[in-house]
């Protein structure tokens, strides 16, 4: 396929690393592939997500109210070190605007919340029974109706469990709120005035962990020994790979709609990698298939792989601003291959390499296919339809804050807010994520305290090192907290430990936090499997609809409808494919045990990527012929 060769300048995107496999170098690669095999059982471990920048930011922010509580020894300043990070956690990635208007919420509604939840809480020793599960049901309901207010609802529900924790007259709740109103009134000046982040720097780590992710499938591919992809070496690993890429494409194009949605600033280039990248991925698929049926011959199938390695390779460069490397010149001149699926992934790469190069090409692109393209913006949610989830969720919180509460009071927990903040962030969404987050939860606790216990005991006769090491843990939390949550917690664990230990000395603290987490993620799962429990479809119910929608993708293809179909259903095969996968692991396998699966019918995954894999290859082979 000859191509024009327009100018190889990149266009201008800010730097990035310029060697992503470099990058990757084997502590990095051992972490993606560690992160392959997580994923099947819903702990993501996202290693680009890591953002140093909004780390030291994190640090300045706890900095400047600890050093104020510290030299002036008024411990209510305290609620502002705690507002300033949580405003720090509240930003999530997202447009400019949006992030400002959220994070204005949390430090206003922030400020009402933590006055409320501390005086309602005084009035009698029974009161934060009812007024800490009621602010966390109004909370999560009210933030349900605005969009992308998930995080906001959540850190209201914390700071209402942690206010009702202290309870204090109308005189000391005032007090505590006007120091939380600064803390997150200076986090927010902080985040969006004097130290801005670039608002596409989320969006563009997302596209190049796509782009890793295709570029380690390549490189597998590349480095597999010949007849080690043959039909009877089939297992489930086969799949790391697709499964891996599809969600990272679908987390990038998740965060195109967000930035779609605001009009603020040009999501192009992202979107034409996105275009590109499904291009890549699918070829991939067929190359993949191709290796494990032994169609076509070995060394045509390294030559198409390892031109997706450069054109993947190539696509890095364009969104790092690097200039391309003279691979990609030898491409236009390479010799077609015999075998009709080998020309037709390669017709397909150099598509895909032609809408990185050539603005003509990616205009008609968008021209063709541009009201059905993946990258589109997704209509705003229905508030209505927010609200009535929100309350759903809110409820479902405000049980479990409750339940936690009157434990409590009847077993005479020391901090029982810290078991109710556990019930609050762990009791998210369908059994699934409350399970792996629950899991997560006890982990990050348990080790967070045994190393804040160690952390005080040696620095506990030096004054100055504790409150460093709080900043700096502070940053670490902040820069970690999308990565891993288990990772998260260990170090949020050690702040707050650290805080409370330098604000309100005591003993035991790391023990009690400890204790207390594992009873409210405890309570949290328990909430979630039976208050209005959201299981969804049986593994035995997902498997079935992944067969479904990979037959459906496969008809498709061989009835050749039209490319925009075949696209859509191609993705809704990957997703259903990757859902009837991670169903196996529901609740730690438990109801797959419970409902007696088969082997026979376990199986039948494989049949699921086969499917894929053959509606790739026929795909790829009409573009060959």
């Amino acid at each position: 396929m000859k191509i024009a060769r327009p100018s190889l300048t990149c266009p201008h995107r800010p730097s990035l690393p310029r060697h992503p496999y470099r990058l990757g170098s084997q502590l990095a690669a051992f972490t993606r592939r560690a992160a392959r095999r997580l994923e099947l059982r819903s702990f993501p471990l996202l290693q680009e997500q890591f953002s140093a920048t909004e780390g030291w930011r994190a640090c300045l922010a706890i900095a400047l109210p600890l050093a104020a509580a510290m030299i002036s020894g008024q411990h209510w300043l305290a609620w502002a070190v705690f507002a300033a990070f949580w405003t720090c956690l509240c930003d999530g990635p997202g447009p400019h605007a949006q992030r400002r208007r959220l994070l204005g919420g949390f430090a206003l509604a922030g400020t009402a919340v933590a006055f409320i939840g501390a005086w309602s809480a005084s009035w009698s020793s029974h009161a934060a029974l009812l007024a800490a599960p009621l602010m966390v049901l109004l909370s999560v309901t009210l933030t349900g109706a605005i969009q992308s207010a998930a995080l906001l609802g959540t850190l209201l529900a914390v700071v209402a469990v942690v206010a009702a924790g202290f309870p204090h007259g109308p005189a000391l709740a005032a007090l505590q709120a006007g120091s939380f109103l600064i803390g997150a009134l200076w986090a927010w000046l902080l985040i969006n005035v004097f130290w801005c982040i670039d608002d596409h720097a989320a969006l563009r780590q997302a596209t190049q962990a796509a782009l890793l992710r295709m570029l380690d499938m390549s490189s597998d591919l590349l480095a597999a020994r010949e007849g080690q992809h043959r039909e009877q070496h089939w297992h489930s690993e086969h799949g790391e790979h697709r499964r891996a890429v599809r969600l990272a494409l679908e987390r990038l194009r998740a965060m195109l709609a967000l930035h779609e949605q605001a009009a603020t600033g040009s999501t192009r280039e992202d979107s034409r990698l996105l275009e590109a990248g499904e291009m890549i991925f699918s070829a991939l698929i067929a190359l993949e298939h191709a290796a494990i049926q032994q169609l076509a011959t070995p060394g045509q199938r390294r030559a198409v792989a390892r031109v997706a390695r450069i054109v993947v390779l190539y696509a890095h460069q364009c969104l790092a601003q690097a200039p391309a490397t003279a691979r990609v010149l030898h491409l236009e001149r390479l010799r077609q291959p015999t075998d009709p699926l080998m020309r037709g992934c390669l017709s397909a790469l150099m598509q895909a390499l032609a809408l990185l190069r050539s603005d003509s090409a990616w205009a008609r692109y968008q021209a063709e296919h541009g009201s059905d393209a993946p990258a589109s913006a997704a209509p705003a949610t229905n508030w209505r339809a927010g609200l009535g989830k929100g309350l759903h969720q809110g409820a479902r919180q405000a049980a479990g804050v409750g339940a936690v509460f009157y434990a409590a009071q009847v077993f005479q927990l020391g901090y029982p807010y810290w078991a109710t903040m556990a019930v609050v962030v762990v009791l998210q969404g369908a059994a699934r994520q409350t399970w792996t987050r629950c899991l997560e939860r006890i982990l990050g606790s348990l080790l967070g305290g045994a190393l804040a216990l160690s952390l005080l005991h040696v620095t506990g006769s030096v004054g100055w090192v504790l409150p460093l090491v709080a900043i700096l843990l502070a940053g670490l939390a902040i820069a970690l907290r999308l990565v891993n949550y288990t990772v998260f917690v260990v170090f949020l664990t050690m702040l707050f430990i650290c805080v409370t230990e330098m604000l309100q000395p005591g003993v035991g603290i790391a023990s009690t936090r400890a204790l207390d987490n594992l009873i409210g993620s405890a309570v949290a799962l328990l909430a979630a499997l039976a208050l209005w429990p959201d299981l969804g479809a049986s593994p035995r119910e997902r498997i079935a609809v992944g067969l479904q929608a990979n037959r459906d993708y496969l008809d498709a293809v061989v009835a050749r409808q039209p490319q925009s179909t075949i696209r859509r259903l191609r993705r809704q095969a990957g997703l259903a494919s990757i859902d009837a996968e991670t169903a196996l692991h529901d609740l730690g396998g438990l109801r797959r045990h419970r409902e007696r699966l088969s082997y026979s019918e376990m199986a039948r995954l494989r049949e699921v990527r086969e499917l894929a894999g053959q509606a790739s290859v026929a795909w790829h082979r009409q573009l060959g012929t």
